[in-house]
């Protein structure tokens, strides 16, 4: 059986560090020939060193331009672009984000610019090339599981929440009216994954404590950016050519669990 992603020309937005680093590695073995973009040029330095053939980018996913220029490389050095995985995001809480009374003009714009935003600017390029190309394509978008299964007690930041609901509403209405062009567009909803973004979380006893219960499967555990590897795989390759406009949740059960509450 040849590899999932044998040949693919792939775009990462947010490739260099945490769920995106771990995806670049997974998609490496799985046979494609990738882009990354990210932010942090040290984590971008490291990425390239460690993976062979692979074109990093520093740039920042905000920037409407940025993923039109490694679209732009992916068709260069590749002759077509196969794939958009966007990771990029991050926690808004340093510009002011929080629940409604306490957030700010400022943490509301900074927080969309940076989660949902960059998913546009992104999305839109890679439509674009797609539709450029004629042979439809796929796109994975990476969201959260705060968009429709609400934690106020540890995780009140109510302009990621919408952020990432954004993102699910974005990428079904992108794949209803895309999915004639055979261009597909689907979503990872992650639960709490330890990343660079989630260290303040994984952190503290007590949400440690509350993930035991309302992550509970293997162990009760926060997830690891591997966790989410196979799924991106899955929904970039050809084996998912008949799915487009879905969600996935991978998040150890949070979405469908009470926390706290031990289990029977």
């Amino acid at each position: 059986m040849q590899p999932a992603l044998l040949d693919k020309s792939i775009v990462i937005i947010g490739g260099t560090s945490g769920i995106g680093r771990s995806a670049a590695r997974a998609f490496h073995q799985a046979g494609a020939r990738m882009i990354l973009v990210g932010l942090d040029k040290s984590g971008c330095d490291e990425t390239a060193t460690e993976l062979s053939n692979v074109i990093v980018q520093d740039a920042d996913a905000c920037d409407p331009d940025t993923a039109v220029k490694a679209i732009a490389a992916a068709v260069k050095q590749h002759g077509r672009l196969d794939g958009l995985y966007h990771v990029a995001g991050g926690s808004g809480r340093k510009f002011g984000d929080g629940p409604l009374h306490e957030l700010s003009d400022e943490g509301w714009r900074r927080t969309l610019e940076l989660n949902l935003s960059s998913v546009f600017h992104s999305n839109r390029a890679a439509v674009r090339q797609f539709l450029a190309q004629g042979r439809g394509g796929a796109i994975v978008n990476l969201a959260s599981v705060l968009a429709f299964s609400p934690s106020p007690a540890h995780f009140a930041t109510h302009a990621y929440a919408a952020a990432k609901s954004g993102i699910i509403g974005l990428s079904k209405s992108t794949a209803a009216h895309y999915a004639p062009h055979n261009i597909r567009v689907n979503v990872i909803a992650s639960g709490l994954v330890d990343t660079p973004m989630a260290q303040r979380a994984a952190k503290d006893p007590a949400i440690q404590r509350f993930i035991q219960t309302k992550q509970p499967l293997d162990g009760g555990r926060i997830g690891t950016p591997s966790d989410l590897d196979a799924a991106a795989v899955f929904l970039l390759s050809d084996a998912a050519r008949f799915c487009t406009g879905q969600v996935l949740a991978i998040d150890g059960g949070w979405s469908v669990t009470e926390g706290q509450v031990a289990a029977e």
